[in-house]
């Protein structure tokens, strides 16, 4: 019989262990993916059964071989288990925790951590998967409201079912560690209030790891919902753009119909070129030598609304060709470039199109020499219209702080615009 001292310590050790296990676990990607989705296939039960049933093995030989008696957590594991995963992986740990003491011929352990884990399972399959989640460490405190509602409803409280489980189990085992004395290990108390803490330490070392859990499990939806809204947030982006360019091409189109019907039908069919490619490629990231070759279409179209009065130069680095950058992010640039600054300019003018690679960014800039911008409508920019305001918001929403959209300009001289953006874009970005 261990001292009171003795038995607070290995109590606190008990639910300490439990509570580095879990937390260890739940920092492993596969079993945080094995947490989210309650329909789990037998090749991810397995794995967990293997996973945490093993190191509480190992407990359990600890125990056997150094006397270490916090180690010991068989009821628990097996119970966890069950509850987590089901009745078949919950009896497999409870197969793995009672085979160690067989060999100190502690006979009843193998049947007695087999049936805790089938009986966990079984209360898995029975109750709402979610009221499995609600289990508290502070179960105790909510103890009579629970049971209030049970008489005054005459329904079921789930939450008393969890928590009679372990109780129960743990009344059992004490009363098979007196029948049976040498066949089955247990943690004698020595008065009442230590059997107290006893059951308590036996049902916090269930519903500590299934806080624990449920917390990551909680935060892992709240970065997957983030990431949906991320997702729709750059597909509204994008999807804003094609209906400003689509309205301003058709108005263009409108006005050739009459005088050049020829020049008016060659636009269309490079429209529907455009839009084809769009609508078959709906990739949010592509290198930059397929953006550019996008561009290309839409150039066509201008080329052949202002003729000689435009001209369009490239300047690109082969090293810069494969990075990855947002789609449709330069034709609104050049639109702007081509409409507010080549179009008002008498004589037509220059867009010079350069990339270039720099260390640990790609550096994009669109350089016109039409009649440029005061510094009053500079300043504004970003913000105001359509166009550009729209790839600074995508920019921001995709890479944050990480990059870098700038305007120089000069009234009769042109405007500048410069892009940096990172060699590759955040993967959360990429997946969505």
């Amino acid at each position: 019989m261990l001292t009171t001292q003795q038995l607070l310590t290995t109590l606190a050790a008990k639910l300490a262990i439990m509570a580095a296990l879990t937390t260890m676990m739940v920092r492993y990607h596969r079993f945080r993916d094995l947490l989210i989705s309650e329909r789990r296939p037998w090749a991810a039960r397995l794995f967990f059964a293997v996973g945490f049933g093993l190191p509480l093995a190992l407990g359990v030989t600890a125990r056997l071989v150094l006397h270490y008696d916090a180690a010991d957590l068989t009821l628990e594991g097996a119970v966890l288990a069950g509850l987590m995963t089901g009745p078949w992986a919950g009896a497999l740990v409870g197969l793995m925790l009672g085979t160690p003491p067989l060999f100190a011929a502690e006979w009843a352990a193998l049947p007695f951590a087999v049936g805790c884990g089938f009986a966990a399972g079984g209360l898995r399959e029975a109750c709402p998967k979610e009221e499995i989640w609600r289990l508290s460490p502070l179960v105790f405190s909510d103890l009579p409201r629970y049971l209030w509602r049970m008489v005054r409803s005459v329904t079921v409280d789930w939450q008393v079912i969890l928590l009679a489980l372990p109780l129960g189990l743990e009344l059992l085992r004490q009363v098979l560690a007196v029948w049976w004395p040498a066949r089955m290990f247990c943690i004698h108390p020595n008065s009442a209030w230590m059997a107290f803490l006893l059951f308590l330490t036996t049902v916090a070392c269930v519903a500590v790891p299934v806080k624990i859990w449920n917390n990551a499990r909680n935060e892992h939806r709240l970065e997957e919902q983030e990431r949906m809204l991320l997702k729709a947030r750059i597909s509204a982006l994008s999807n804003q753009i094609n209906p400003h360019f689509l309205f301003n091409t058709l108005a263009s189109i409108s006005s050739l119909i009459r005088t050049k019907p020829e020049t008016a039908r060659t636009l269309i069919l490079k429209l529907a070129t455009i839009m084809r490619r769009q609508l078959r490629d709906q990739d949010h990231f592509i290198p930059l030598r397929e953006e550019l070759a996008s561009l290309d279409e839409y150039l066509d179209i201008e080329v052949v609304r202002f003729g000689s009065h435009l001209t369009v130069e490239k300047q690109t680095q082969p090293e810069a060709m494969d990075v990855l950058v947002p789609s449709m992010i330069l034709q609104p640039i050049i639109e702007n470039s081509i409409k507010h600054g080549i179009a008002p300019r008498v004589g037509g003018g220059t867009v010079i199109i350069r990339t270039s690679r720099r260390d640990h960014t790609v550096v994009i800039e669109i350089d016109d020499n039409g009649i440029g911008m005061r510094a009053d409508r500079l300043d504004t920019a970003l913000t105001d219209g359509i166009g550009l305001s729209n790839v600074n918001e995508r920019l921001r929403a995709i890479y944050g702080a990480s990059c870098s959209l700038t305007l120089t300009s000069e009234p009769g001289r042109g405007t500048l615009v410069r892009i940096e953006l990172p060699l590759a874009p955040p993967q959360d970005r990429m997946d969505a």
